[in-house]
């Protein structure tokens, strides 16, 4: 069965609320965030505010200045946090395939669904009528067989849009390249202001580019990315759980250190901290990652693949002590340390999550041991506060900061 996603996009959330709850700031320029006579920015504002120019993370000074009439309102994130539960518990109503993206956004899988709802299109209706009738505010609607045409198709009619992509494929391509490439997920303004040197500024001009020429461009990875997106292709599924990408522990020293020493202790701690949570999530890591901030705020960051996926405090602390010894600059004063681990995977196995072999036995994989090590200091630790660094004598960690 052909897939089909939605992508649900509340308009302009925090503001339509506020005009729901204020009657008589309906048709007006609300706009929510900082007051005009102090430092801070629009969190977001209603369609009236912006026929101004007023657009969210702009100043609000400036946001005074283009519509000095507007309504600023302090933002009440506790109210509008109720508000989205309200939302989601309708999307999961329809489906339990949500993805929320943020509070005020999420993409549905209605694929399996349509004998108890309807068609995609019906299914949207149904939840825009909810949503207006039982929360008294609007979204709109992108329907596609994937994420990056729903998502596009969302802004196609706002406010209160409701749009599906042509299932024809020419006719999705034609629709799909009249778009600017700013529209593709990938495409921030350093990529857009390299294509628009070489003259290309729409999808339908990535559409008829050379792969070789789009790669030489920007890389071979992500004009690969670019280009599937630009031909409608994208086979990411609706994830109903967000996995964390990384585990990372950070450092931030009182005053600058010049200790190389003690820059090799809180890497241990920290190293031990990372190790803990990726047994805690049942995943290992491929990547290695070292920061250091130095005086002046110039940061760099190194990084080391590993043979096969680890998960345990001494491939970790190894790795953290190998590329500080190989990148730290004699001389210059350290203000900041510190390590992650990257590139996570479900799997021990050396080889591709896909391949046959990646069901390998964790007693079969070549860290087995220090992992089973390093799970009983687990418990160690849990029961009487024990650290691989009580043995070596070393003291206690300074307060180190979680990412």
């Amino acid at each position: 069965m052909e897939r089909a996603i939605l992508h649900i996009d509340m308009d302009a959330f925090f503001a339509a609320i506020e005009q729901r709850d204020h009657p008589e700031w309906r048709g007006k320029p609300v706009i929510v965030g900082s007051p005009p006579d102090r430092r801070g920015v629009v969190s977001t504002c209603s369609y009236e505010a912006r026929r101004f120019g007023v657009h969210s993370a702009m100043s609000s000074r400036e946001a005074y200045e283009r519509c000095p009439e507007g309504i600023f309102v302090k933002p009440r994130m506790a109210h509008y946090a109720a508000v989205s539960r309200s939302v989601f518990e309708i999307f999961n109503a329809f489906t339990p395939l949500v993805e929320g993206l943020s509070v005020d956004e999420a993409f549905l899988d209605v694929t399996g669904v349509r004998r108890l709802f309807g068609e995609p299109v019906e299914i949207a209706r149904q939840i825009k009528a909810r949503i207006a009738d039982e929360i008294g505010l609007t979204c709109s609607v992108g329907i596609a067989t994937n994420k990056s045409l729903a998502k596009i198709a969302s802004e196609e009619k706002k406010p209160n849009g409701l749009f599906e992509v042509p299932r024809e494929t020419q006719a999705m391509l034609s629709w799909l390249g009249q778009k600017s490439i700013k529209v593709l997920w990938g495409v921030g303004p350093k990529c857009a202001a390299i294509l628009a040197q070489a003259g290309i500024t729409t999808v339908r001009d990535l559409q008829s580019v050379n792969p070789q020429t789009l790669g030489a461009l920007l890389t071979p990875t992500l004009a690969e990315h670019l280009l599937a997106l630009a031909f409608g292709k994208d086979v990411r599924p609706v994830q109903t759980e967000q996995v964390d990408k990384s585990y990372s522990r950070e450092h931030t020293y009182p005053e600058d250190t010049l200790d190389t020493e003690a820059l090799r202790r809180q890497l241990l701690f920290i190293a031990q901290d990372v190790g803990l949570r990726l047994r805690e999530a049942g995943v290992w890591a491929r990547t290695a990652r070292l920061k250091i901030r130095y005086a002046g705020f110039r940061t760099v960051t190194r990084q080391l693949t590993f043979s096969a996926p680890v998960c345990d405090d001494f491939a970790l602390r190894d790795a953290a002590w190998k590329l500080l010894d190989a990148h730290l600059e004699a001389g210059i004063p350290v203000r900041l340390i510190g390590f992650g681990a990257d590139n996570l995977t479900s799997s021990p196995s050396p080889y591709d999550e896909d391949d046959l072999f990646a069901n390998l036995a964790s007693e079969a994989h070549p860290r087995a041991k220090e992992e089973r090590l390093s799970r009983t200091l687990d418990t160690l630790r849990a029961r009487f506060g024990t650290t691989i660094t009580d043995a070596l004598n070393l003291p206690p960690p300074e307060k180190s900061e979680h990412n």
